[in-house]
């Protein structure tokens, strides 16, 4: 005669608790997504503070703070920075400002080496940072680098005249970002014929890369119509 096992011991047997080692790793990655982000939000804050730490040479050094308080402030640079932003910003927006800025600009364009890199810099700042500005305003999605693959890039440019006058094609300019380092990456110019648009912010897509893809953005604007959207593939 054969006793029946009570249903809690069946229910222990089948499911056992995880090992002591798999417990403390649990515990672990635990500990280690709560610090992580704290320490690259850290180092990120320092690194930037670092280089703006460095308008404190405009400070004459009598007036330094090292020369003052005997010791190195950290994060007066930072202060002094916005200042000097905030101060500029108000001198450039009125017509005396403006024309003496317009003068300085067109006095280093004149000097050999400096005189490009300055120009495209300022090319650069005025596309990127400019409310009137689209570069960096829309996520698109391109067949890079291979054409059964696809990555997300950035539009940077759309009126390639020459380019499109020669390839005869209305091409636009896409900025593919390396990951997970962002600030570098590849040119493509791309029929707009073969762009997809995405409805991701560029947000949501900078942290897409930024985590390598880890992290992926809600789909906003999914349609109602479950026959509309695209089919889930399973692993």
């Amino acid at each position: 005669m054969t006793s029946e096992r009570p249903l809690e011991e069946t229910q222990t047997l089948e499911t056992p608790e995880p090992g002591r080692a798999r417990r403390i790793r649990n515990y672990l990655i635990a500990g280690l997504l709560i610090w992580l982000p704290i320490m690259i939000t850290v180092w990120v804050v320092r690194f930037l503070s670092g280089i703006l730490d460095q308008s404190l040479v405009l400070i004459p050094p009598p007036w330094r703070p090292e020369a003052l308080f005997g010791r190195y402030i950290p994060g007066l640079g930072i202060i002094l920075s916005l200042l000097l932003l905030l101060v500029t910003g108000i001198l450039v927006k009125n017509l005396f400002g403006r024309q003496i800025v317009e003068g300085l600009e067109s006095l280093v364009r004149r000097i050999p080496f400096v005189g490009p890199i300055y120009g495209g810099a300022k090319s650069f700042s005025e596309t990127v940072l400019a409310d009137k500005g689209r570069s960096f305003k829309q996520v698109v999605l391109i067949r890079f680098p291979y054409e059964a693959t696809y990555s997300i890039g950035f539009i940077t440019a759309e009126k390639l005249e020459e380019i499109q006058a020669k390839t005869a094609e209305d091409v636009i300019c896409v900025v593919v970002p390396h990951t997970p380092n962002p600030t570098g990456g590849f040119i493509v110019l791309v029929p707009r014929r073969e762009v997809i648009y995405l409805d991701m912010s560029v947000d949501e897509a900078v942290k897409l890369v930024l985590t390598m893809g880890v992290v992926v953005p809600p789909w906003r604007n999914k349609p109602a119509d479950p026959r509309l959207a695209p089919p889930e593939t399973g692993p």
